[in-house]
């Protein structure tokens, strides 16, 4: 059998892991792997240094070409909520009219909600 937690918000069987998060298909919760040790000690720092959190909003500083395709970020282009993961690509954003991708953070800078 599975060996996955059951949701802690419908207790539904059918959860599944995705990278440090676990995922309820029934309500859609996520929910975060990592202890509260491992929380503390990921620190993820903006091209200015920075510390950057879940939810931030910052602001590209150099143009981005998109992998596989002839699309360009550029400089200026303003992104909100955020959210870290770990890797090479530490920031998981949506970036409007290009739609969903990943980022390092010393191509970002912090800005103001």
């Amino acid at each position: 059998m599975s060996t996955t937690p059951n949701c802690p918000k419908c207790n539904s069987q059918y959860t599944y892991q995705d990278r440090d998060l676990m995922i309820c298909p029934e309500c859609v919760n996520e929910w975060s792997t990592r202890t509260e040790q491992e929380t503390e000690n990921y620190v993820v720092k903006d091209a200015n240094g920075n510390v950057l959190n879940d939810g931030d909003n910052v602001t590209v500083t150099k143009d981005l070409k998109v992998k596989g395709s002839s699309l360009v970020v550029k400089v200026g282009t303003k992104v909100k909520g955020i959210r870290l993961i770990e890797g090479d690509h530490d920031i998981d954003c949506k970036i409007k009219g290009i739609g969903a991708m990943q980022l390092k953070s010393k191509f970002v800078k912090k800005s103001k909600k």
